[in-house]
């Protein structure tokens, strides 16, 4: 195979830290975090913004944002797994097959946007089976399709990050994240409440904000890849062929990715709407309970991506022991953090809650206030095992252990929290402790059973890029490392 780097990517050896090391893995995962943090930052600031503006709204935008992350999780699934394609043959010094699976993912994201905008016409169908208040249901709606009309923007940012994650280079994705972010905040404000001439649209506002946000990182994403260095260095307006092995690869590993995403999503989803039965109050508490959870969550997941990332460059090298020194390295870390924020959810509620409280109604949140302080001992609960599903899922799936990924999160969503709530509403039990308590089993069960496939080790003998002069392998046999190792 070849093993010559485009020369002007390459990084002296002095700059190059030791693999494995601490340096290593936090050069690669601290512009992620920081990226993952933007994020973060731009659904606080909607949900801020839109419990000032009313708890109708607020109820509303969780429930609308699951049902389009439900639909958009097998495309997204799958332009995100161009991060472990991109970081194994990077590992393995075949750089042209980089540029081409960076293909292989935006003509996946093109059909995946266009399938979720002919979703938009079922809005008010999907919401009315729902059940909750008629006003909710209507912001509901709303939300959705415009998010289900700008969905592309969602799968190419997705696509194109994959690029500069699965090779490292995390500080163009925190760069442009960043600027995102900062866009979707002043866009919020002005589209949510109005500015001058411009009108307010609610809760509409607020989902054309996000879109425009995704679509301005799109835009700098292409701008960053057709600049000469990469352009010419990648040939990123070379390789760009429909490549049908490399394709079928591209389902058969990225599919599980993205239909565990889906039995994630959807069965969260599916919980919110059954909580949401409970009545606007219930609803409204139990999602900003989750907006706040997501401020401790959502930011390791650049922990979690960088585990991919060199997890699968190990493995692409044939050197998957050096990617069990990274993947304990990072739940150190990841722990650490989590259980930090869990003693803040604990003992410091009301200071988290200040800025959703700041303009609200006082009558009003303070109904929603006392059912948040409640579920945010749940949060605490679980922290530590989230940290765990983070790490080790990435660590599996980054060698391409997508499978086993799929069935335990099947598994853990609908029996161990689904199951449980609709049973509670059947038998005419259901209360928010209820609900959470099936929700912290779930994250529970998670967490113990990818740490169980991680110390199992089968994950160390797979790999989802094609060995020399191969374009594919039977499905359901995972290709041993060996060859690659010895090339």
């Amino acid at each position: 195979m070849s093993q010559t780097s485009p020369s002007a990517d390459a990084e002296t050896p002095a700059a190059t830290p030791l693999p494995g090391s601490h340096r290593e893995l936090l050069g690669v995962a601290l512009p992620l975090v920081i990226s993952s943090g933007s994020a973060t930052l731009m659904y606080v600031v909607d949900r801020v913004f839109l419990t000032w503006y009313s708890p109708d709204a607020l109820a509303a935008a969780m429930p609308a944002s699951m049902v389009h992350w439900s639909l958009l999780a097998v495309p997204i699934g799958l332009a995100l797994y161009t991060n472990t394609f991109v970081a194994q043959y990077d590992g393995a010094g075949r750089f042209e097959r980089v540029t081409a699976s960076l293909w292989q993912a935006i003509y996946l994201a093109l059909a995946g946007g266009v399938f979720l905008a002919l979703m938009t016409p079922f809005a008010t169908s999907i919401f009315r089976l729902a059940g909750h208040a008629p006003a909710v249901q209507k912001l509901e709606v709303d939300y959705f399709q415009v998010l289900c009309i700008g969905s592309l923007p969602f799968l190419l940012s997705a696509a194109l990050s994959g690029f500069f994650t699965g090779r490292g280079k995390t500080a163009v994705v925190m760069w442009i994240n960043v600027v995102a972010a900062l866009l979707n905040t002043g866009l919020d404000y002005v589209l949510i409440f109005g500015w001058g001439p411009l009108p307010g649209w609610g809760i509409t506002g607020a989902a054309v904000a996000t879109v425009s946000a995704q679509a301005t990182a799109v835009v700098l994403y292409i701008a960053v890849l057709l600049g000469p260095g990469l352009r010419n260095r990648f040939g990123i307006l070379v390789h760009w062929r429909f490549d049908p092995g490399l394709f079928r690869r591209f389902l058969r590993y990225g599919l599980p990715n993205g239909t565990m995403f889906l039995a994630d999503v959807a069965g969260f989803t599916v919980f919110l709407l059954l909580l949401g039965t409970l009545g606007t109050e219930q609803l409204a508490a139990t999602n900003l309970a989750f907006n706040i959870n997501s401020m401790a969550f959502v930011p390791m997941l650049g922990m979690g991506t960088a585990v991919m990332t060199l997890v699968g460059r190990r493995v692409g090298e044939g050197q998957p022991e050096l990617a069990v020194r990274t993947t304990w390295t990072a739940f150190g870390l990841a722990s650490v953090y989590m259980l930090f924020c869990a003693s803040m959810f604990l003992f410091a509620a009301d200071l988290i809650l200040m800025p959703y409280a700041a303009q609200a109604d006082p009558v009003q949140f303070a109904l929603v206030r006392k059912h948040v302080v409640m579920l945010l001992r749940f949060i605490a609960v679980y922290a530590f095992f989230d940290a765990m599903i983070i790490v080790f899922s990435s660590a599996v799936r980054g060698a391409g252990d997508t499978r086993f990924a799929l069935v335990l999160t099947f598994v853990a969503a609908w029996v161990v929290m689904v199951l449980p709530t609709w049973i509670a509403i059947r038998s005419d039990r259901l209360t928010l402790y209820v609900g959470w308590t099936a929700c912290t089993g779930f994250i529970v069960v998670m967490g113990l059973g990818f740490l169980w496939r991680f110390v199992g080790g089968q994950w160390k003998s797979m790999t989802v890029i094609e060995l020399d002069g191969q374009d594919t392998q039977p499905l359901g046999c995972e290709p041993s490392l060996e060859p690659l190792a010895q090339s």
